[in-house]
């Protein structure tokens, strides 16, 4: 079986327990639960059988060990986390709007959470995929650079890059995001965004015609355009595929997206085809948004499979 790597930004988030309770004003937080987009995506991978790790940075402190233990728990490889004395576990504080949209304050940059270096890559057994959340190129500038050196390496190696735009505002500071995230868009074979990042990456007014200009580049081979409860819509050169998406009541939407994409690089790391892969994402995505906290649903082969034969 082929591996699943991704590098990022490995954090405890900190998160208001209903909508509109903002950030400024006391109140009560829930957590910590841990997080960070790479670390929600690569659990989602392991725990549907895929053969995981992850390279990133903690602070030798509880939130550290509390996150690295839950990932190791469900056979994640974190012998390329960095355990660091120079500063404190990073984290995240969320809030919600009744619109289903979030208010993030993050404490990331400075943190041991971009300080992982490249790793020796020769070392990693059998990389097949390597996986990139734009909130991690978009974190910290020396880390971006890391993260893009360490996806070239794992492409030399034969391992095909996935990206996810996963746009957080809050973290560019008046960075051009198209600059930061184009050698990696330039070096995809798999492209997880949604519906709003395909039209942003793309220049195009639509969702067609975004395709079509994307596959103008020779190392793209696959889209797969997340639409949320409209489920999903897996574009290759060869054809498309659409998979529906599987209703749950919805606890916590954070995560879903992520938990999305390690299900789905885990079906095709398995050898399952991209329909099998859509639906098993589905229903990672909507096993994760029923359970409050990023990296809290219930994800398992045997939950996804009787997600989908109940349909």
């Amino acid at each position: 079986m082929k591996s699943i790597w991704t590098m990022g930004e490995m954090i405890m988030e900190i998160m208001r327990p209903k909508a509109e309770m903002p950030h400024g004003e006391p109140g009560i937080y829930m957590g910590p639960y841990p997080s960070g987009a790479p670390a929600i995506m690569i659990s989602s991978a392991a725990r549907m059988g895929g053969k995981t790790g992850i390279i990133g940075g903690v602070g030798r402190d509880a939130f550290g060990d509390f996150l690295t233990s839950r990932l190791e728990s469900y056979g994640v490889d974190c012998s390329h986390v960095l355990h660091s004395d120079k500063g404190s576990t990073g984290n995240a504080f969320v809030m919600y709007h009744n619109d289903g949209s979030r208010e993030f304050i993050f404490h990331i940059d400075g943190t041991p959470a971009v300080a992982a270096a490249v790793p020796d890559v020769s070392k990693i057994e059998d990389p097949g995929y390597f996986h990139v959340m734009g909130c991690s190129l978009t974190a910290n500038e020396t880390f971006c650079r890391n993260i893009v050196e360490t996806a070239l390496a794992f492409a030399a190696r034969g391992a095909k890059i996935s990206f996810d735009p996963n746009i957080r505002t809050e973290l560019l500071r008046g960075g051009n995001l198209m600059e930061i995230i184009a050698p990696i868009v330039e070096n995809c074979s798999i492209l997880l965004p949604g519906v709003d990042e395909l039209l942003m990456m793309s220049g195009e007014a639509t969702v067609d015609g975004a395709v079509k200009k994307l596959f103008g580049r020779e190392k793209l081979e696959m889209i797969v355009l997340k639409n949320g409860s409209k489920g999903c819509r897996v574009y290759t050169r060869e054809g498309t595929w659409s998979a529906h998406a599987y209703k749950v009541e919805q606890a916590d939407a954070t995560g879903a997206g992520d938990c999305f994409d390690g299900a789905f690089l885990a079906a095709l790391s398995l050898g399952k085809d991209v329909e099998q892969a859509a639906k098993e994402a589905n229903a990672a995505g909507a096993l994760n948004a029923a359970a409050f906290g990023p990296m809290e649903g219930k994800i398992s082969p045997e939950n996804v499979r009787t997600m989908i034969e109940r349909g």
